[in-house]
C-alpha cells in the first residue's frame, strides 16, 4: 500500500471522508428531507442551543483536529484507508478511545444537529456510528490485528471502540 505523508494527500482524506460525513450529508438532509421523525429540538431553549452546538463541535472538531495530526505526525500516515498510518499511534486520546477520531466526527454532527435543530441529522449520525461499527468490526479492526499483531490485539482487548477509559492506557 503506497504511503503518502504530504498536505495534498491529508486535504484529500479529509474531504473525501470527515466533511462529506459532517457538512454535504447534513447539508442535504437539511435542504431536502423535510420530515419531522421526532421532536426532540422543540423542547430546548434557543440560547442554550446554540450555545450546547457550538461547545459540541469545538469539542468535536478539536478532537478531529487532534487524532489527524497525531496520524501524520506520529503515524506516518492519513485518516484514509488508502494511505493509512505506518505506525501504530497509541498516544494522546488513542489512550482512552480506540476510535477518537470517529468520536470528534460523531460531537461535531451532534453539533450540527443541535445548531440546525434538525432531529434528522441526529438520525444520520447513528447510522453513520452503525456503519463504522461494522466496518470496524467486519474490515479495520482484522485489518489492524494484520498490521501491528499482538500489540493491537492488547490494545483491543483494554480500550474501547467508543466508550473512552477514565485512565489513559499505557503499553
Amino acid at each position: 500500500m503506497k504511503q503518502s505523508n504530504n498536505l495534498w494527500s491529508h486535504l484529500l482524506s479529509v474531504l473525501a471522508l470527515p466533511f462529506m460525513a459532517t457538512v454535504a450529508v447534513p447539508w442535504a438532509i437539511h435542504t431536502f428531507i423535510n420530515i419531522k421523525v421526532v421532536s426532540f429540538f422543540n423542547h430546548i431553549n434557543e440560547t442554550l442551543s446554540d450555545f450546547l452546538s457550538g461547545f459540541v463541535m469545538s469539542i468535536g472538531f478539536l478532537l478531529f483536529l487532534w487524532t489527524v495530526l497525531l496520524f501524520a505526525k506520529v503515524g506516518k500516515g492519513t485518516l484514509a484507508p488508502w494511505a493509512p498510518p505506518v505506525k501504530f499511534v497509541i498516544v494522546g486520546p488513542y489512550k482512552y478511545v480506540r476510535n477518537p477520531m470517529l468520536c470528534g466526527v460523531n460531537l461535531m454532527l451532534i453539533g450540527v444537529a443541535l445548531l440546525l435543530k434538525n432531529e434528522n441529522i441526529l438520525l444520520w449520525m447513528i447510522l453513520f456510528l452503525a456503519i463504522n461499527t461494522l466496518y470496524f468490526v467486519k474490515s479495520e479492526e482484522p485489518n489492524l490485528e494484520k498490521r501491528f499483531g499482538a500489540d493491537y490485539k492488547l490494545y483491543k482487548k483494554n480500550v474501547g471502540r467508543w466508550i473512552p477509559r477514565l485512565r489513559g492506557w499505557k503499553m
